[in-house]
């Protein structure tokens, strides 16, 4: 089912699709990395980890922005 502009965003990130993250750019190379090299995981090495790199600053931005947060406002 095609997505349009009335449907609501994901209620959390999580639920979002990974062509919405930040790190979609990083995750993309990484793919493309294991398609060229799949017999050789190693020489992707560089990629995953500017990938995973990307993820945890992700996380931290996003656990700074719920400390933000209130419950009761």
């Amino acid at each position: 089912m095609a997505s349009t502009s009335r449907d609501p965003p994901p209620p959390y990130p999580s639920a979002a699709r990974i062509s919405d993250s930040p790190c979609f750019l990083q995750y993309s190379a990484s793919l493309k990395c294991l398609e060229e090299h799949s017999s050789e995981r190693s020489k992707c090495q560089e990629h995953f980890d500017v990938y995973k790199e990307c993820k945890k600053k992700e996380r931290e931005a996003r656990l700074e922005r719920n400390k933000k947060r209130s419950f009761f406002s």
